[in-house]
């Protein structure tokens, strides 16, 4: 078995290296230009190295003037680094996520110091900032701020046209971060500022350090804005690019050496970066294995368990109040909801139903709805998200990767003000009653998919919200672990004093865990009824569908359902004619025969076998047909032998009319 392992990983192997070989013979007409275009980049920096005098290098160096330039170079650059953060940050974020009127315009701005020739963006800041231009008058005359020949016009000069690789940088790091991270430390009740702070900045970190340090590079080499603004004078402006202009008329040895050094610099900021301004992939430790789903044996823990933080026995806490829920909803949807403290809401539809953005009008982040929102005796409509105190949990958890999972569960009671100390003993209390407090001090990336869910889970919970929402929680998990959470999820929400609302595509879940299910066609409620009831009688051919019926609507005529599309069926129930109805046909009921089934039943149609699927212990059959739509039937294994069931099989099928249920629509 080894063996066959080994030859098929050399096999493999030797596949990657063939396509690699073949992907690095491009065709010749390409690879002489790109050559040539090496060359060409590399030829003035080889001479540089070629013409260097190394044994003057040290003194060269070290001369009186070269040692001040390069101190003033440091603080300017430094400055205007300091000076690109505090400004090309909140612009970074400006661009990235708000959309505005003349947007286009401030990214041109953004990106024409970069394209503008340096002496050209001196002359405009002297137009702009110097004695004679639009502000340098009033600046001189109000705070006595001179800039022009100053070294804070060297900082101005160096902030101009090194900020834009800040800004361009950091918002393309924006521009990849899912707004769903800042969206759901909003609903845990973080302010913008403080999602800004703790969540967005952390995430975008790698693209905020690779635009700060070409910033400072740029900024430390500037040379045409510097001289034309703040002109050449030794001590004040004389940065070292200037100085080796200087030095180039009478030292030009000296003037290589020094230029070495910048050129050095340069490349050390460009290798430390390994790509990350081009978007080259960056290799990454691989992350350490989840912990399996096994509960840890009785006893154990780990560093920021219960036992090392002296939280054992504490309850978890809860403020015992009561929140009932009213929303109105209009815009996309259009729907009244009202429910009592401890209801939970299946929501559930078709894909674009308007499930999703059901839950982020409550939420208050869609412009598609608008919803009018009371809990309990407040009315939080005109609420910011992080103030509603409405708890969100989207499909993938998303939890904040760069906090452990203990972190993120106090996240939302930090955000509330809640001391450090006693979010993390109420934190560590959530984790413990969902079963992952051994886990307390893993990373996101760390933890199983389940984990991650009850983590996230504990999260919304433990920030204390009033309205629970929970868009397709369990869809990632496989059917075990899914199993252990819905019955977590269902202890837990049993003692919850809000209204709690699960988006779900499964018919189990909305079943087992909800105390109603709300179905959604194009925004608006065609059932709002306890999971008994939407069982028996679903008004919705896609929700009958989800939980395994046949759903066929019609229109009730003198001998039976005139079905939408075609055919006719004969039922017991009579119906006014003319009204609206679904027929409701459960697959165990259809029988299936090789040839047209004998004596005088009325619901007989011929077909063709189209698929043949396995459920549990049972076997369901979909027919297709002429003369009526498409029908499942379950049958037993031993039928479906003894019938010589196969794909493409022709098949009679029959249904009793007692057998078919009709729900008015």
């Amino acid at each position: 078995m080894s063996r066959l392992r080994s030859r098929s990983d050399t096999s493999s192997g030797t596949r990657v290296r063939t396509r690699a070989r073949a992907r690095t013979r491009p065709p010749l007409a390409l690879a002489l230009p790109a050559l040539l275009a090496v060359a060409f980049l590399l030829l003035p920096l080889v001479g540089i190295l070629v013409r260097t005098q190394w044994a003057e290098l040290g003194d060269h160096l070290t001369s009186p003037g070269v040692v001040e330039a390069l101190k003033l170079s440091l603080l300017v650059s430094l400055w205007a680094l300091a000076l690109s953060l505090l400004l090309g940050v909140p612009l970074a974020w400006l661009l990235a996520r708000v959309e505005f009127k003349g947007k286009a315009l401030v990214r041109s701005l953004v990106l024409l110091p970069m394209v503008l020739p340096p002496t050209v963006g001196g002359v405009a800041l002297l137009l702009g900032f110097g004695r004679r231009g639009l502000l340098g008058p009033w600046l001189e005359g109000t705070f006595g701020i001179t800039l022009p020949f100053h070294t804070s016009g060297a900082v101005v000069a160096a902030t101009f046209v090194a900020m834009p690789f800040l800004v361009i940088s950091l918002e393309g790091a924006l521009g990849g971060l899912r707004q769903r991270y800042e969206e759901t430390a909003a609903s845990l009740g973080a302010s913008p500022v403080r999602v800004f702070f703790t969540v967005t900045l952390p995430m975008v970190a790698p693209g905020l350090i690779a635009g700060a340090a070409l910033t400072w590079a740029r900024a430390l080499g500037e040379f045409g804005a510097t001289i034309t603004f703040a002109g050449n004078l030794p001590g004040t402006t004389q940065t070292l690019p200037l100085q080796v202009y200087l030095l180039l008329q009478d030292k030009p040895e000296a003037a290589t050496s020094v230029s070495l050094l910048l050129l050095a610099i340069a490349m050390g900021v460009l290798i430390a970066l390994r790509g990350r301004w081009t978007g080259t992939p960056v290799a990454r430790e691989a992350a350490p294995a989840p912990v399996p789903e096994e509960p840890p044996t009785e006893g154990a823990h780990t560093a920021g368990s219960a036992r090392t933080t002296g939280v054992d026995g504490v309850a978890p806490p809860h403020d015992g109040g009561r929140w009932p829920l009213h929303a109105t909803v209009t815009g996309f949807n259009e729907l009244t909801l009202d429910a009592e403290p401890g209801t939970t809401i299946a929501v559930v539809g078709e894909n674009g139903a308007g499930k999703t953005t059901l839950l982020r009008a409550l939420l208050g982040l869609t412009p598609r709805a608008h919803a009018e929102l009371r809990l309990g005796d407040t009315d939080v409509t005109a609420l910011p998200p992080h103030r509603r105190q409405v708890a969100w949990v989207p499909q993938d958890g998303a939890l904040f990767p760069h906090l452990t999972a203990v972190a993120n569960t106090a996240y939302g009671l930090r955000a509330r003000g809640v001391p450090r100390a006693q979010a993390r003993r109420e934190a560590l209390a959530w984790l413990d009653r969902l079963g992952v407090l051994h886990l307390a001090d893993r990373r996101p990336a760390q933890l199983s998919g389940g984990q991650a869910q009850r983590v996230a889970l504990a999260r919304a919970l433990a920030a204390r919200p009033r309205l629970l929402l929970l868009d397709e929680p369990l869809a990632a998990l496989d059917q075990t672990t899914r199993a252990r959470v819905r019955h977590t999820l269902r202890t837990h929400l049993a003692g919850f004093g809000g209204v709690c609302l699960i988006v779900t595509h499964d018919p189990v879940e909305a079943v087992s865990l909800a105390d109603r299910v709300l179905v959604l066609a194009d925004g608006r409620a065609l059932q709002d009824a306890p999971p008994a009831e939407v069982t028996r009688h679903p008004r919705s051919p896609w929700v009958a569908r989800m939980l395994g019926r046949n759903a066929w609507p019609g229109t009730a005529s003198a001998d039976g359902l005139t079905l939408a599309a075609g055919g006719r069926l004969v039922v017991a129930e009579a119906l006014p004619e003319g009204a609206k109805a679904l027929a409701i046909i459960a697959p165990e009921a259809v029988s299936v025969y090789t040839d047209r089934p004998g004596g005088s039943p009325r619901n007989v149609w011929p077909g063709t076998v189209r698929e043949i699927t396995a459920v549990g212990s049972r076997l369901r059959v979909l027919v297709a047909s002429d003369t009526a739509p498409d029908l499942v039937a379950e049958i037993t294994p031993d039928a479906a032998a003894e019938l010589g069931l196969v794909d493409g099989a022709s098949v009679w099928t029959s249904v009793k009319a007692t057998e078919v249920t009709l729900v008015r629509l």
